[in-house]
């Protein structure tokens, strides 16, 4: 996030409630028994600091790893790492991995902010490990299909005639082409299962006989398949904001425009509520309406050459992941349509939508993992009576949704068939999910509980931001605490086995409402569509 993405929530109000909290491992064997910290065989990462302002103590390390599991003394590609050693000379707990989704989001910088963020006597105990998944970031070779394939103005999304549509469509087809063209030779290899294939690599290079794992958003399906690839080597697992493993990808996308659009409504009530801030109104609808009127205005003639329509809804998107954008994003619609200003606007798109629009490297990784991960329809008739159904009852992100996954429609490389995650031997796995979350929407939570025998999850009942743990929550980080310190999770028996309140919703600025900086911190780190 540059310049003004710093961004206002309300002040906790949390419910603990009276929960039985169990230990997820009563009988713990020697392999989970804290002891002292492992020393890596000559093969080990090679730490080296790299620390920053924020995160001093940070060290960085690279690992090769073969590009083909199945062929481990051909072609190899590396991965880059991060760290934040364990300080506890009592209790050492071993390496936790840590993901921020995507698929292609970067690590790095997540192990500096897990590791502050956590209380320091959990954090003391690990050795917080972030990574750069093949093809992403710092790792080599990292992914960029079509440099400036995000570059505005876009075409409308909105493919109102067959002319449009047939322009979106070369779009899709011209990136798919430019992937085969510069990553032809890696294609096959950069999915989901060669990442938690990497993890175990990982986890052999610094001496760890198990790891203990904590992704957010699409890294919960890269936790879930790790653990049905490796069940012996998991020792503990945190899961925030779930994937439902169900539905990968076409039909997760497809549901993932209901509940945005649900989102954006909700957005457009606060907006509503604001109106003495905004001068919007007070009636939501009408507020809506007023909203589609500026992307239509903005399809006819774009703010400042940078925001047409498609970037718009590029822009307004992540406030449906994080509502501490919603000042922001409130201000400078209420700017555009009141007073015909389009500065703010502009600023809101180079500080929102162009962050998660234009990174080529992290689209790049998306695109390839998701194409490569699951079967997706090759018949574009399909993909359009598809989203013009979601489109009739969820029109907010419908159609913008369809294009930034429509390479997989004509993806050079063959699918493969996605992973059967149900687990019966891996140790409890405690699950952290809003009940209002867009992009990963409550009911794939509630899937993977089902599918992981002695899981937990926690709810948080009513909130709508998507990544929650570390956020602001105390009620939320004191059940993650717990399970780091010494494997308790709540067991209530129910569809959920702990609940806790949302935040408020943010105010607008010039109150006296506190921000939630580490919201913001993480919100930024874990980046947007994972």
């Amino acid at each position: 996030m540059n310049r003004r993405a710093a961004a206002l929530c309300g002040a906790a109000a949390v419910v603990a409630g009276l929960i039985t909290a169990v230990p997820a491992d009563a009988s713990p064997g020697p392999a989970d028994s804290p002891g002292p910290a492992p020393s890596a065989g000559p093969a080990g990462p090679a730490w080296k600091k790299c620390g920053t302002r924020s995160h001093p103590t940070l060290q960085c390390a690279s690992l090769k790893v073969p590009l083909d599991h199945t062929d481990p003394h051909g072609r190899r590609v590396t991965l880059a790492l991060s760290r934040v050693p364990h300080t506890s000379k009592k209790t050492y707990q071993g390496p936790l991995l840590v993901n921020p989704g995507g698929p292609g989001g970067s690590g790095l910088t997540l192990a500096g902010f897990v590791a502050s963020s956590l209380p320091k006597r959990v954090a003391a105990q690990y050795d917080v490990i972030g990574f750069d998944p093949r093809g992403v970031g710092a790792s080599r070779p990292a992914l960029n299909c079509r440099p400036g394939h995000f570059a505005p103005v876009r075409p409308d999304s909105l493919p109102a005639g067959r002319a449009l549509e047939k322009t979106n469509l070369d779009r899709a087809r011209a990136f798919a082409r430019a992937c085969a063209a510069r990553h032809g030779d890696v294609l096959p290899y950069i999915d989901t299962v060669s990442a938690a294939r990497d993890m175990d690599a990982i986890r052999r290079a610094l001496g760890a006989e198990k790891i203990n794992y904590f992704g957010y958003s699409y890294g919960t399906y890269l936790g879930a398949v790790y653990a049905k690839l490796h069940p012996q080597r998991v020792r503990r697992m945190v899961l925030d904001s779930v994937v439902d493993p169900t539905g990968v990808w076409y039909d997760d996308n497809l549901a993932q425009d209901h509940a945005f659009n649900s989102r954006h409504r909700a957005f457009m009530a606060w907006v509503a509520r604001h109106d003495g801030a905004y001068g919007l109104g007070t009636d939501p609808e009408r507020i809506e309406t007023a909203w589609y009127r500026m992307r239509a205005a903005l399809a006819r003639k774009p703010a400042q050459q940078k925001v047409g329509a498609s970037e718009l809804e590029d822009t307004f998107s992540p406030g449906g992941y994080y509502n501490g954008y919603w000042p922001y994003l409130a201000e400078a619609f209420a700017a555009y349509t009141n007073d015909g200003n389009d500065d703010p606007l502009v600023e809101a798109y180079e500080n929102f939508g162009a962050v998660g629009g234009s990174d080529d490297n992290g689209y790049s990784v998306y695109t390839a993992v998701q194409c490569r991960d699951a079967h997706w329809p090759r018949d574009w008739d399909e993909w359009r009576d598809d989203n013009w159904a979601v489109y009739a009852k969820a029109p907010f992100m419908a159609w913008n949704n369809a294009w930034y996954n429509a390479p997989c429609a004509f993806w050079p490389a063959a699918p493969a068939d996605p992973v059967d995650v149900s687990n019966d031997a891996v140790p409890p796995v405690l699950l952290f999910q809003a009940t209002d979350d867009a992009a990963t929407p409550y009911e794939g939570a509630v899937t993977l509980h089902h599918l992981l025998r002695g899981s937990s999850l926690v709810v948080e009942e009513g909130g709508g931001n998507h990544g929650i743990t570390l956020s602001g929550n105390t009620c939320l980080d004191e059940h993650l605490a717990a399970y780091l310190t010494d494997g308790r999770v709540p067991r209530d028996g129910g569809e959920a086995d702990a609940r806790c309140a949302r935040l408020p919703d943010p105010e607008p600025p010039g109150t006296k409402t506190p921000a939630h900086s580490r919201g913001t911190a993480l919100h930024g780190l874990l980046g947007f569509r994972g």
